[in-house]
C-alpha cells in the first residue's frame, strides 16, 4: 500500500461505512474491509479499474466525481476518503463540502506542488514538473487544480471545515528516515510531496 493509504487507515474506525471516491483498483477499499471490517461503495470512472475492483468483491459505482454525491443522502457514511483525486476535479471546494455532507469525516490526500523539486525545477528548467507525486506531463495530466498545504487550509479556513490532523509524507524518501521525517514536520509545505488531512465541517 502507498504510504498515504497507510495512514489515511489510522483515522478510519473498525466496522465504519465508508465512501471511497476515485477508489481506482480498490486496492484500499478491500485492504480497509479485510483489516477493519468497513463497509462501503467506491466510486470510479475507469471501466478497467473498476472491473478490476468488483473482481474483488467490492461494490463500486460508476461515476465521474465532477457530477457530485447527489445520490448520496446526508449523513450516509461514517468517513468518506479520496486518496490523491480533489486535485482532478473541476470544483474541489463544491465537491469537498458535499462530502461532508454525506459523511461526518473526510480524509484527503494531494500532490503538494509547492515541494522543493518543483520549485527547483520549475526554477532552472522553466517546465512544468514530472515526479513520482506528480507523473504526468503538462499536456496529458488529469490535475487541473494543484494546490499546496497552505492552499487547502486557507480554503479550510474560507469554508468552514475544521482540519481535525495533517501528515506531510514524502513519496521520495523511500526509507522514511527519521531525520527526514523530522524535517517535513517542520517545513510540510517545502518538504512533502504529499499532504494527508482528516477534515470536519465546523458544526
Amino acid at each position: 500500500m502507498r504510504m498515504d493509504h497507510q495512514l489515511a487507515e489510522r483515522w478510519i474506525a473498525p466496522k465504519s461505512h465508508i465512501l471511497d471516491l476515485g477508489c481506482g483498483n480498490g486496492e484500499l477499499l478491500a485492504h480497509l474491509q479485510q483489516n477493519l471490517g468497513v463497509t462501503g461503495y467506491g466510486i470510479e470512472i475507469d471501466e478497467e479499474k473498476i472491473n478490476e475492483a468488483i473482481g474483488k468483491g467490492l461494490s463500486i459505482v460508476e461515476q465521474d466525481l465532477n457530477d457530485g454525491l447527489g445520490r448520496f443522502a446526508d449523513d450516509s457514511f461514517d468517513t468518506v476518503v479520496m486518496a490523491r483525486a480533489l486535485q482532478a476535479v473541476i470544483a474541489p471546494d463544491i465537491l469537498l463540502l458535499d462530502m461532508l455532507r454525506v459523511a461526518r469525516e473526510a480524509i484527503i490526500t494531494f500532490p503538494n506542488f509547492a515541494h522543493w523539486q518543483n520549485r527547483l525545477h520549475l526554477g532552472l528548467k522553466g517546465l512544468m514538473p514530472v515526479s513520482e507525486a506528480l507523473p504526468y506531463e503538462w499536456y496529458n495530466t488529469p490535475n487541473i487544480h494543484l494546490c499546496t498545504f497552505k492552499d487547502f487550509e486557507q480554503l479550510c479556513s474560507e469554508r468552514d471545515i475544521d482540519i481535525i490532523s495533517r501528515f506531510a509524507v514524502s513519496d521520495s524518501d523511500k526509507g522514511h528516515s527519521p531525520l527526514m521525517t523530522t524535517l517535513i514536520k517542520q517545513a510540510p509545505n517545502l518538504l512533502a510531496d504529499v499532504a494527508i488531512y482528516r477534515v470536519t465541517k465546523h458544526r
